[in-house]
């Protein structure tokens, strides 16, 4: 960080949802069932494949992982955003900024590696379930977790690092509810020519990679699936897929809206970001939920054993 930012830029004023305000209690009551919703769902998740035997399997275990993220990033956003909108705006110090920053970048990188992980396992589970087994071993599931996890801290730090080397010239409004990469870069002063350049680098492996081996990965799926000769085959096999390529979807759907859209007014802005921070972490266990057989035989579980004690 560099002196001038340390002079002239002490704090951060995020003015949150300013041209809503008609709606501010809506949005609030909104952002808390969101947060509720979120936290109820993603626990429920991890508390359901801890517990059950029939769901210890490497798939549920990066499900797991996947809601401990989505957990992580909206504890990161979620409860200052509130703060916010019940103020109509509120002061960040700059190393609070910075730090949620990262926290929502690391995040969201391990959430591209673990949605790419879970669909090797699902190739690997579908074209060739004699290896499945064999080839994804406890230590590989392990091995990939922590990889994806570390990686994606240390990819955060350096782009965090180099947004606090940004010269604001004492600007220091931010039109957004939280501390996001394009409104920072859009108030700086700085030639950010250098930095979108390493954006764009390190974008290369924790986006466009990742997609294109969850492409691939569901292309030889496809092709596996349609060889299978029975329908009731080819459903289950679809079925086992389907809750996670709606996950992957929406994912890279708000991801590639929010970063690679180059021209879009505040509004759109601000809904893109409540999609991929606000409303995705708890959609998630929801589709989860629905779509996957063993987790709903699961919930189902609990739904009768406290029939049963009552």
């Amino acid at each position: 960080m560099n002196e001038m930012n340390q002079t002239s830029v002490t704090k951060f004023l995020l003015l949150g949802f300013q041209t809503f305000q008609s709606v501010r209690i809506i949005i609030l009551f909104c952002f808390l069932v969101f947060l509720f919703g979120t936290i109820c769902g993603n626990l429920l998740i991890i508390w359901l494949v801890a517990s059950n035997r029939s769901l210890q399997s490497p798939m549920y275990f990066f499900l797991t992982q996947l809601s401990l993220s989505d957990l992580l990033l909206t504890t990161d956003i979620v409860p200052n955003a509130l703060y916010i909108i019940w103020n109509e705006g509120g002061a960040m110090s700059f190393s609070g900024c910075m730090t949620q920053y990262c926290f929502f970048a690391s995040t969201e990188g391990s959430e591209s590696f673990l949605l790419t992980i879970m669909s090797y396992d699902r190739y690997l589970a579908i074209c060739n379930p004699l290896r499945y087994n064999t080839a994804m071993s406890s230590v590989l599931c392990i091995t990939l977790i922590s990889i994806s996890w570390i990686l994606s801290f240390f990819v955060a730090l350096i782009e965090t690092m180099s947004v606090a080397q940004f010269d604001f010239c004492g600007r220091n409004v931010i039109d957004h509810f939280f501390c996001d990469l394009v409104p920072l870069k859009k108030l700086s002063c700085s030639d950010t020519h250098f930095f979108e350049m390493e954006i764009f680098l390190l974008g290369v492996p924790f986006a466009f990679f990742p997609f294109v081996v969850i492409t691939v990965s569901y292309v030889c799926i496809v092709r596996a699936v349609l060889r299978i000769s029975t329908k009731t085959g080819r459903g289950k096999a679809f079925s086992t897929c389907s809750s996670h390529l709606a996950v992957v979807s929406i994912f890279y759907g708000t991801l590639f809206g929010s970063y690679l859209v180059p021209s879009k007014g505040k509004s759109l802005t601000v809904t893109v970001s409540l999609l991929y921070t606000v409303f995705t972490p708890m959609i998630n266990p929801i589709i989860y939920s629905l779509k996957n057989k063993d987790i709903k035989d699961a919930v189902k579980k609990i739904f009768c054993n406290i029939n049963e004690n009552n």
